[in-house]
């Protein structure tokens, strides 16, 4: 009898092995399914700025620094039109990357950037910028203005200390919109008060944390008053005011 209960529960084991195997194969099967359909959330997959941010979206951008290479076969992959320039400058202000948007807004004109600014400028335009055109002022946007990227100085025009990211090009300042109805929005007149514009604003500067590293607006310091600073000095979190 003792025999025969042992055989059993054996019999048992194994079977609740093979079920367990089988169990854990069809999930498996069905997660890589799942993340086929979901490339944002799969870690293998190739990063392209046409699918939505997912849990892998970030970890994918944090790979690209310093990767100038992978950072434009990113664009690449993505559709979005760009001119790789040859390298410049001297020093600190060496600019190994330089990568300048074909189709972007910018005005007057269109500098260039580091492929990584470049990346979060794309993001930055589909995510926040003009979904916030929309919600707000049921129009989109013609224009972005900014101040430049590329300035070979330190931190505040200091003599010493550390050098801006405006230094290799790995940032930009924007000072307005226009809207394309015409309607103008400036950093330096709008950011006050309760209105629209202040309200858009400060829609498209807490959106520009999500893809730069560091954003400093008006609410900084007074020498950001007519302006918001994108850099990719940092990865998302390094500082956003």
């Amino acid at each position: 009898m003792k025999l025969t209960i042992s055989r059993h529960i054996g019999k048992f084991i194994g079977d609740r092995r093979v079920i367990l195997l089988l169990v854990a194969a069809a999930l498996f099967v069905a997660g890589r399914s799942w993340l086929a359909a979901h490339p944002q959330h799969d870690p293998w997959a190739p990063l392209d700025l046409n699918d939505p941010v997912g849990w892998a979206t970030e970890a994918k951008l944090r790979a690209l620094a310093g990767d100038v290479p992978q950072c434009r076969a990113v664009l690449e992959r993505s559709g979005v039109d760009f001119t790789a320039l040859p390298p410049e400058g001297e020093g600190a202000c060496r600019r190994e990357d330089r990568t300048q948007l074909a189709d972007y807004p910018l005005s007057p004109d269109t500098p260039p950037t580091t492929c990584p600014v470049a990346i979060a400028m794309e993001l930055w335009q589909r995510d926040t910028i003009e979904p916030a055109a929309q919600a707000i002022f049921g129009t989109g946007i013609a224009r972005i203005k900014h101040l430049g990227a590329y300035s070979c100085r330190r931190l505040y025009g200091r003599e010493d200390g550390p050098w801006s990211q405006h230094a290799t090009g790995n940032a930009i300042d924007i000072a307005g919109f226009v809207l394309t109805d015409g309607t103008r929005i400036s950093v330096l007149g709008d950011w006050q008060g309760e209105g629209d514009k202040a309200r858009f604003l400060r829609e498209v500067r807490d959106g520009a944390c999500e893809a730069f590293g560091i954003v400093l607006s008006p609410d900084y310091n007074a020498a950001h008053a007519d302006h918001l600073h994108l850099d990719m000095g940092a990865r998302r979190g390094g500082l956003c005011r």
